[in-house]
């Protein structure tokens, strides 16, 4: 019997599998496990699994001509400014290349309307855009409005995305991608207890993965608009979100559900243990786990709503009332 999981991704459900299936391959030697992805460190996961074999699958793509636009050093005033112009540039430069839609990465939904007005003016005014259907891609669209993206057109898309089309999401007809090299990425600040959302540069897979996807119905061009030597020494995979993130929901979950301390589970990497003490801490606050560390009537209750503890705690504060 074989099992596959798709790894794109190191989110907590993904780290969560792994860990479940690394505990539970010794009790099933029948099972094969296979793990595909396009982004993550397989000499880590192949440690991980006992040193399980890896296997270098390349799928069919296109070549990929790739342009490093840096922006000018400007104030930091400027910088969103000078990313919308770029952008707007580089969309002109690749309308004369041929037919085609153009995908842009972005890091947020604001970043996105900000650019779309940009693109709206130009295409106004300039015979080469004249006629482009401009499309936004973000989680919080409703799925009707994100299904838009698959609808025929006859005329030239730009589609203007967050990281969800690196590899949630395959958007046809794409030929060519302007990458501002940015993306949110959701981080826990130990210090100030927030877990925040802060722009960021992104890993060298992140980028491959956006260049490939120009390179899938035929040859593409990528701009990306940051200097080579930016993208060389960026982190070559993205940090886990084990590793970023409040663990007060993971301890809750993983009590809840009886498969093991956090401290004792097999995860890929081991969670910082201020954060594994920072979880409890805010979990025995909440009345979810007592001094012993053993979850709580309350801490069941909590663990069925699929929230972050603190407002888990308040509709239970609120529903005893």
């Amino acid at each position: 019997l074989d099992v596959g999981l798709r790894a794109h991704e190191r989110s907590l459900n993904i780290d969560f599998l792994l860990g479940y299936l690394k505990q539970l391959l010794p009790k099933r030697p029948d099972l094969k496990l296979i793990i595909t992805s396009a982004t993550i460190d397989p000499e880590r996961f192949s440690r991980h699994f006992n040193h399980a074999p890896i296997i270098r699958a390349e799928g069919r793509s296109y070549p990929v001509t790739m342009h490093y636009r840096p922006p000018a050093e400007r104030p930091e005033s400027d910088r969103e400014n000078d990313l919308q112009s770029a952008i707007v540039e580089a969309c002109e430069d690749l309308a004369a290349e041929g037919p085609g839609d153009i995908l842009v990465f972005l890091p947020g939904e604001r970043q996105i309307h900000e650019t779309a007005d940009a693109l709206g003016k130009q295409i106004t005014h300039s015979p080469r855009l004249r006629g482009t259907l401009l499309l936004p891609l973000f989680a919080r669209l409703s799925h009707a409005e994100q299904q838009r993206i698959f609808t025929p057109q006859t005329q030239r898309r730009i589609v203007l995305a967050t990281n969800v089309a690196e590899t949630s999401l395959t958007v046809p007809g794409i030929r060519y991608v302007v990458d501002s090299g940015l993306a949110r990425i959701s981080r826990y600040s130990l210090r100030s207890k927030v877990q925040r959302l802060p722009v960021e540069r992104i890993s060298q897979a992140s980028a491959n993965q956006r260049a490939g996807r120009c390179g899938r119905e035929a040859p593409g061009i990528c701009i990306r608009l940051y200097a080579e030597e930016d993208h060389l020494a960026q982190a070559q995979f993205t940090e886990p979100e084990i590793l970023r993130t409040n663990l007060a929901s993971v301890i809750l979950q993983m009590e809840a559900m009886r498969i093991g301390h956090i401290e004792d589970f097999p995860f890929v990497e081991t969670p910082d243990p201020r954060l594994i003490t920072d979880g409890y801490r805010l979990l025995h606050e909440l009345n979810a786990v007592n001094e012993q560390r053993t979850l709580s009537k309350t801490g069941r209750l909590m663990a069925k709503l699929p929230i972050d503890p603190r407002f888990a705690r308040m509709l239970i504060a609120d529903f005893s009332l």
